[in-house]
Parts: C-alpha cells; structure tokens; sequence
C-alpha cells in the first residue's frame, strides 16, 4: 500500500522486506534534485558517523537521502560474534532492491531518480542491485569492495565513481582491477592520505564532496526528466 509522507523533513521508517524489516532513516530536503540510498558494510549502521556526515553533505546540496539497515537488529547482533553474514552479497543485494522498490513506491520520493552510495561490503551490493534495479542513476562506492560484485561489474550500465584511500592498498587494487572491467561512464579517484575509513583528517570532506558532485551531475538531470511536464 502506497504511504504518503510529508517533504522536507527527517523520518526515521520501517522498511518491509519479506519476513524482515529493515530500519533506516530519511531525509529529504526542499526540491529534492534526487535520492541517495546508503548501503553499508559489515558492522557498521545506519546511525554511522562516517555515512552521517557524507548524508549531511548530501541533504545540503539538495539530494534527499535514505541509510538503512541491510540487517534486522536480531540479525546484526549474531553478525557482531559470527559474522555469518559478511559476505552474504546476494542478501544484502536482495534488501537493497526492496528498500528501492520501497522508496519508489513513496510519494514524496516517487518523483525523484535513484542512486546508490555503497562502503566497504556494501558497495557490492550497491554494485549487483544498480544491475538488478536498471533504473539506478548513479552509483558511488567508497573504499568498496567491488571485487565481490562478481559479474555485475561487467553488466553495471549506471554511471559509477569508485573512491579509494591512496593507503588502502588491498582495496586500491581491487578497485583498479573493477575500473578496467566496467563498461559504463566511469571513475576512479585515490583520496590522497586516506586510509579504509577515511579516518584522517578532512578526507571524508573529500569523499562527501565528490559524491556530491557526482550526484548533482547524475542525478539533477535524470530527476528532471522523470517530473510531470
């Protein structure tokens, strides 16, 4: 059933998936130029200091943004001591979906084109639903880990800016490795000084900023023409 929920303010919402729901929390600004749903890894949420910031970022250049839990909170207290999970691509995959067909499903959102800002695990599951969901306008992965993306590197149409810590060697390479097997618009920037979690000073800026930048650019136009004339 179709809700409907007031623009231009926070919402914390209930997600269905299946049998689970998902946890996440909305904003959406005044004329919204897009959506941005968050997809995090492993151990991390959607109260994330690090997403937070990048969200903020976001909501003030205008882009409404969705972070929600990929795990119901029964599910992330076993992940804490199993970590049975982790890797569970498809999983998180699937929910990503549903989150999406959720949020096109919103009247206040419904109007606006899609893109996905995946860390870590999550940037896979970004990844692999950007090719299931093909109306996703832009996808962005910080320190992602796209090498678990599998085959849908090579079928990803959407636009995608992969973002790596220069020091983050491991992911460095596997990023490289994803950037030479995409066949989309495409672009890989190492953020100088940056380690895995963009801990060191003014470096997430950096990360908020070029995603801004690549929404704004990927996402402004593709709204405009899914508006009513």
């Amino acid at each position: 059933m179709k809700t409907s929920l007031s623009p231009y303010a926070e919402y914390d919402v209930a997600i269905p998936c299946g049998i689970a729901t998902l946890n996440g929390h909305l904003n959406i600004p005044a004329r919204s130029k897009g959506l941005v749903i968050f997809a995090h890894g492993s151990g991390s949420s959607r109260n994330s200091p690090r997403n937070r910031s990048v969200a903020w970022e976001l909501n003030h250049r205008g882009l409404a943004t969705l972070l929600v839990d990929l795990l119901t909170p029964e599910e992330a207290e076993n992940e804490a001591t199993s970590a049975a999970l982790r890797f569970d691509i498809p999983l998180h995959t699937g929910r990503l979906v549903a989150a999406t067909r959720w949020a096109q499903k919103e009247e206040s959102l419904s109007r606006l084109a899609i893109g996905y800002f995946g860390a870590s695990t999550g940037a896979a599951a970004a990844i692999a639903a950007a090719v299931d969901v093909p109306e996703i306008s832009a996808v962005v992965s910080r320190g992602g880990r796209s090498d678990l993306a599998g085959n849908a590197i090579r079928q990803l149409k959407a636009p995608t800016l992969l973002i790596a810590g220069e020091h983050d060697e491991p992911v460095v390479k596997w990023n490289h490795d994803s950037y030479e097997r995409l066949s989309c618009t495409k672009e890989f920037t190492l953020v100088t000084g940056a380690d895995h979690l963009f801990s060191e000073p003014g470096t997430l800026e950096k990360v908020a900023e070029l995603a801004g930048e690549w929404f704004e650019k990927h996402l402004g136009d593709a709204t405009r023409k899914l508006e009513p004339n």
